[in-house]
């Protein structure tokens, strides 16, 4: 009974000692813990800076592309061997393009007459033929054939002697002198009355005194018969003459 009792009373000892040492350890494992997340806790709260990072500044946007100003080029639609048109739609283009015709023509809403004149539709071409002076009935846009006169027309004729007109006392006096001498041609403009309205020389006698003599006198003796139309009537009409200048002997 003794050595059971001793024996009963050894193991109570270790059991003591076990759970004094387990309790041990789980109390130094707790201080040890809590001391180190102190301990962590406090190094942080040294260690760690707050630093504020500054807010990045926003960058201004690019400036945008410069686009050269070129037209783009022409698409080129090749044409539908295919009209899908309807056809009601064709029958409008085709009066459309007939309007625009007719607009274009700039024969349209004319007509040609028989003279070859071009006139409005709605206006009348006329008659065809006309009557000339002669009773002669010819197309319309045709020339009348002149008339024939029923008496012959008549130039001016002289009245009295032509030759008395211009004589050798109206011989210049420096023309004398100088020995001009030659022929002179005029032509004298004469009216219905039979008197001279202009004299022009047509051939010089090569000196300008003897031409300017011959207009001279013809203007002042000179007169007239007065030529005669186709009916016989007066009429202006024209006379030539020439003069021989001469030096007498």
């Amino acid at each position: 009974m003794a050595y059971a009792d001793q024996q009963m009373s050894g193991n109570r000892m270790i059991a003591i000692v076990l759970v004094a040492l387990l309790h041990v350890a789980i109390g130094y494992t707790l201080v040890t813990g809590l001391a180190y997340e102190a301990a962590k806790a406090v190094v942080e709260r040294v260690t760690t800076i707050d630093v504020e990072e500054p807010e990045p500044e926003e960058e201004p946007p690019p400036p945008p592309e410069e686009i050269p100003e070129t037209a783009p080029p022409p698409v080129v639609v090749p044409p539908s061997p295919f009209n899908l048109k309807p056809d009601n739609q064709l029958d409008d283009t085709t009066d459309k393009e007939v309007e625009r015709d007719e607009r274009v023509d700039p024969f349209a809403g004319k007509q040609t007459c028989a003279d070859g004149r071009v006139i409005d539709k709605t206006a009348s071409c006329g008659p065809t033929t006309k009557t000339c002076p002669g009773g002669q009935v010819i197309p319309v846009n045709a020339t009348c054939p002149p008339v024939k006169p029923r008496v012959q027309p008549k130039p001016p004729t002289p009245r009295g002697n032509a030759g008395r007109w211009v004589t050798q006392n109206d011989y210049p006096s420096r023309a004398l002198r100088e020995e001009q001498q030659g022929i002179t041609t005029v032509r004298i403009t004469v009216d219905a009355r039979g008197e001279p309205t202009g004299c022009t020389v047509t051939g010089s006698s090569g000196s300008g005194l003897l031409d300017d003599a011959t207009c001279k006198n013809m203007m002042r003796r000179a007169r007239f018969n007065p030529a005669t139309d186709g009916e016989g009537k007066p009429t202006s009409g024209t006379y030539t003459q020439s003069v021989k200048w001469e030096i007498p002997q």
